[in-house]
């Protein structure tokens, strides 16, 4: 750890930030410079900011060693691991702490200087006053917890009951329509499939319901060790057929060792991310699939050549029911709850899960999930 902040680099960063806002960039992609500033100017090894929301934080905007922690949840404990040596600051809008800026300088690391401190809580001031006040923490986190776990069964109900309904209507749409026209063995056929997908429905049916409980937590599959590429490609091949031939598989090492957490959760999050990459990229191009492992996680990637995402978006995007404007999104209708049921289904299980921009072109979904 050096002595000295680099009085240099911080007033070039410092102007560089006010360039910035001088040409009307706001949001994440400035959060994001400050946070690379803090580590260069302080000498660390990586930095972090975690924005607050209600009964929890968040790591939006990372560097250096902390850079893997994108997308996490933060409940309190530490924002990556079991990391010594991370040293952090309030980021205060007025009265009301809107977040939290860490800069990591390694193990058996002594206390920062006085000089050092006191350039991480200008710029942790920094960060708290491009923060907007008027976010209404609730003084509720509970209400606002149950409220979110309501949401989210709505979520997982209407994605998973949504296919085998359009089928059964669609097939019972043609009986009716084209019963004549059909013959005995398309009528048959038909038949079989609406039976097959009823089935089905009844089976989703008993699982969501069974999943919450009286309290409206909810629940989830079995939690333990599981093969992460075995998982991810059985889930690839239940992909409709369109889709699954656009996904390239070249990158599941079959050699990573478990991860753990729901397995059934898996081919679920995989849908809803290969979706989202098939509505924003061209239909000709491939979206690609690894899988990696590293410290304490593993994860899974899904990358696109499509429109891509702005950097000011990668959060909001997880929100409920939102939709971006200008372009990104915006010609495929859906509800906006396909990355909030994603983000809530990878964090159930003590994961995160973060979109950013792909170098090049297009839009890079990992989810990263604890190794067993």
């Amino acid at each position: 750890m050096p002595q000295r902040p680099d009085y240099a680099a911080l007033t070039r960063g410092q102007i560089a930030v006010l360039d910035r806002l001088n040409a009307g960039e706001t949001g994440l992609p400035v959060v994001q410079r400050v946070v690379h500033l803090a580590e260069e100017v302080l000498g660390g090894l990586g930095a972090g900011f975690v924005e607050y929301s209600p009964g929890h934080g968040r790591v939006v905007a990372a560097s250096g060693a902390f850079a893997p922690a994108i997308g996490r949840r933060v409940d309190g404990g530490p924002i990556f691991g079991d990391l010594r040596g991370v040293f952090d600051v309030k980021c205060m809008a007025g009265d009301e702490a809107v977040g939290s800026l860490h800069v990591y300088f390694g193990a058996q690391t002594p206390e920062p200087s006085p000089e050092l401190h006191a350039v991480l809580e200008l710029l942790g001031a920094l960060l708290g006053r491009l923060y907007a006040t008027q976010r209404g923490l609730s003084a509720d986190a509970d209400q606002a917890r149950r409220q979110e776990n309501r949401d989210l069964w709505v979520a997982v109900t209407s994605h998973e009951l949504r296919t085998p309904v359009t089928v059964i209507k669609g097939y019972a749409d043609t009986l009716t329509n084209h019963w004549d026209t059909l013959g005995e063995k398309g009528r048959q056929e038909a038949v079989r499939v609406v039976g097959t997908r009823a089935g089905e429905l009844a089976r989703l049916v008993d699982r969501l319901l069974s999943a919450v409980s009286e309290d409206g937590e909810i629940g989830g599959g079995t939690i333990g060790p599981f093969d992460l590429t075995e998982t991810l490609r059985g889930a690839v091949d239940e992909l409709p057929a369109v889709l699954r031939h656009r996904i390239r598989v070249d990158n599941l090492p079959p050699e990573l060792p478990k991860a753990y957490g729901d397995r059934d959760s898996i081919a679920t999050i995989l849908t809803e991310l290969a979706t989202n990459a098939e509505k924003n990229s061209p239909p000709d191009s491939r979206i690609e699939l690894c899988a990696a492992a590293d410290g304490e996680t593993l994860r899974f990637r899904l990358s696109d050549r499509g429109t891509g995402i702005s950097p000011e978006h990668v959060e909001r995007a997880f929100e409920r029911y939102w939709q971006a404007e200008g372009g990104e999104r915006r010609p495929h209708p859906g509800a906006g709850l396909g990355l909030y049921l994603v983000r809530r289904l990878v964090e159930r299980q003590q994961g995160w899960v973060s979109l950013r921009p792909r170098p090049g072109g297009g839009t890079t979904a990992e989810v990263r999930l604890p190794r067993a």
